[in-house]
């Protein structure tokens, strides 16, 4: 499915043409992971990523995703992948239904407790990532970005 190119803070990447993007729909729930982390896995071995971009773009889908459906009372999220040819740039979006004001979620937990560490993976893994109110859904778009290799 192809959407049209958001406008705003949101769509740095957009404003260079993409050279591919792909986006899905899933329920906002603990289920969802794992699809979604799937089809990225296969979206990007279609367009034949090098492996260590795969493994990177999963794992950030799969944090991202668990943040937006564990941390929202949105009934759905929107995934989207963005490759740009001329930057070689891969962007991950997940985009949420939340109406709650728009702050960039922190990355860290305490050193004892079992979960929290999600946006640590993000902070580490990617070139760049950040959080805006999101013009597809009127919620939030959590996004991560990776030098794209092929």
């Amino acid at each position: 499915m192809t959407l049209p190119p958001s406008s705003g803070p949101a769509a740095a990447s957009a404003t260079i043409v993409p050279h591919r993007e792909h986006w899905f729909y899933l329920p906002a729930r603990c289920v969802s992971v794992g699809s979604a982390r799937d089809t990225v896995r296969d979206r990007l071995r279609a367009w034949r990523m090098q492996s260590d971009t795969c493994g990177d773009a999963m794992l950030l889908t799969s944090e991202l995703t668990t943040n937006a459906v564990l941390h929202t009372r949105s009934e759905q999220v929107l995934c989207g992948l963005t490759l740009t040819r001329a930057e070689r740039r891969l962007r991950i979006e997940l985009h949420d239904e939340s109406r709650a004001p728009v702050r960039r979620p922190q990355p860290h937990a305490d050193p004892l407790e079992e979960s929290g560490r999600g946006l640590f993976l993000v902070q580490q893994l990617a070139d760049h990532w950040g959080c805006v109110r999101s013009p597809r859904t009127g919620g939030k778009v959590v996004w991560a970005e990776l030098t794209a290799c092929s």
